[in-house]
């Protein structure tokens, strides 16, 4: 799924957010958004979801690397239910300056 850099494969990673039939809201990054969506309902992935499927994709952004995704999550996983919701509604734009710079990072990849 990744991109050749001098014959090595580099994978994208991607910060994805998820709601629960309960309405739940859960972050996570993943090399295969879809991949690991399927994993979540069908029980194989994050303890946190099992049982509570079918989920909704809410929100996906492609990340140039591990760290910066593992980064990016974590600030995220710190917004309130309610920033959480401008940042998805706004497609990022609403993200706070720690966000914004991971995002900028990454587009410049």
């Amino acid at each position: 799924m990744g991109n050749k850099l001098n014959g090595c494969s580099i994978e994208s990673w991607y910060l994805y957010i998820v709601e629960t039939k309960l309405g739940h809201w859960y972050t996570g990054i993943t090399t295969d958004v879809k991949r690991r969506v399927a994993q979540h309902e069908s029980g194989k992935g994050a303890k946190n979801l099992r049982g509570k499927g079918p989920l909704k994709l809410l929100f996906e952004y492609p990340v140039a690397d591990k760290s910066t995704a593992a980064k990016l999550e974590w600030q995220v996983k710190q917004l309130t239910r309610v920033q959480k919701e401008r940042f998805v509604a706004s497609k990022g734009a609403t993200a706070n300056d720690a966000i914004k710079s991971l995002m900028v990072l990454t587009a410049s990849s």
